[in-house]
């Protein structure tokens, strides 16, 4: 498979000729099926805390014998155990407590943070989820290594002589609706791929940059779906060629 090596300039240098891992057969399954298994890795181990949901203050358990005192039978009440909020003589005001269908009860299975989040993915699985997302970009853009050493404001310029108007800058803006009250107020784009060789430095502003040894499948796909704009250096793609033979 060919390609167009591009200059700092933004003009084709020459056709360059890519490794195979970026002609192989794309196996939507396995990439999604890798990218669940891989998600453990990004999270943080949580759980309820112990004891929670039993922590009321008010005083005392009802209790279900007949006949006897601070007893819910006979009062045409359900069995739910219940605290007790105040009292006139034998007449109780009380309140659901403790159990998973009353107010400020545990929970009925609750995480538990000794979960392991880590799933094992088999090798030639985790090869052929990585080829499918390298293979997955419909147009490799391949770049001059000149570039990473340009200033921010020509890199700009030579982005949009390749790409024209995608959207290659990540961009942040204030979700519409309820989303806002709920922990979700910002939404974004993923924006551009910048993949760099392992010696090779570059911090840009509105793009993400990866070293060719912490590619994952997450940051090739936008969620375990191929598709993602890509680029890369010209000695990040030779360090792919050698990683995947």
């Amino acid at each position: 498979m060919k390609t167009k090596l591009f200059d700092k300039a933004g003009k084709v240098k020459k056709d360059f000729d890519l490794p195979k891992c970026f002609s192989k057969k794309v196996r939507a399954d396995i990439l999604l099926k890798v990218f669940e298994a891989q998600k453990g890795i990004h999270l943080q181990a949580y759980g309820a805390m112990e004891g929670a949901g039993a922590q009321y203050s008010a005083s005392g358990i009802s209790k279900k014998k007949r006949h006897d005192w601070k007893a819910t039978y006979g009062k045409g009440i359900s069995r739910v155990p219940r605290k007790v909020m105040s009292r006139h003589g034998a007449s109780f005001n009380w309140i659901g407590a403790t159990i998973a269908s009353t107010r400020g009860g545990r929970r009925p299975h609750a995480p538990r943070s000794g979960k392991n989040l880590f799933k094992k993915i088999n090798k030639k699985e985790l090869a052929i989820a990585y080829c499918s997302a390298l293979s997955g970009v419909k147009d490799v853009v391949v770049f001059d290594g000149a570039v990473l050493e340009l200033k921010t404001k020509d890199f700009k310029k030579t982005l949009s002589t390749v790409f024209g108007e995608a959207k290659v800058w990540k961009n942040k803006t204030i979700r519409a609706g309820r989303g806002k009250m709920r922990g979700r107020k910002y939404k974004s784009n993923a924006g551009l791929l910048f993949v760099v060789a392992n010696e090779e430095n570059m911090k840009r502003k509105g793009i993400e940059v990866v070293h060719v040894d912490e590619l994952s499948i997450k940051d090739l796909t936008l969620n375990g779906v191929v598709g993602r704009l890509v680029c890369y250096s010209e000695k990040a793609i030779a360090e792919i060629g050698g990683r995947f033979k």
